[in-house]
């Protein structure tokens, strides 16, 4: 199929599936005239990388399942790569949260501490 009808069979833009294309997560054959030509298994492809980057993961992250991309990860079983991705992503989404609460305890602190400052010279 070639990608207009990938594209109307995913929901995917055509630009984005040039880019799912160029950053290795799909694969097209090219017709005598040039044109890509996509296998009926990308649509599985493209509908897993949509979900996978809705839900917040990046293209290299999404490379790193390999095999697993063609394979309907809405689905059980989850595939053991997509379970340790979505592990890993979550505990740096923690780790940054945690140093996004440091920093918020730190200003406000900064803040306080201006506050009171600011209304000694005041009175």
């Amino acid at each position: 199929m070639r990608i207009g009808e990938l594209a109307r069979r995913t929901g995917a833009t055509t630009r984005a599936l040039r880019y799912y294309e160029e950053q290795g997560l799909i694969e097209a054959e090219r017709g005598d005239n040039g044109y890509r030509e996509y296998s009926p298994a990308e649509v599985t492809k493209v509908l897993n990388v949509r979900m996978l980057l809705a839900a917040g993961l990046t293209s290299d992250d999404i490379r790193q399942i390999g095999a697993c991309l063609s394979r309907n990860l809405d689905g059980v079983p989850a595939c053991s790569a997509v379970v340790e991705l979505y592990e890993r992503r979550l505990a740096s989404v923690e780790e940054r949260i945690d140093a996004l609460v440091d920093l918020r305890d730190r200003l406000r602190a900064e803040v306080n501490s201006l506050t009171v400052e600011v209304s000694d010279h005041v009175a």
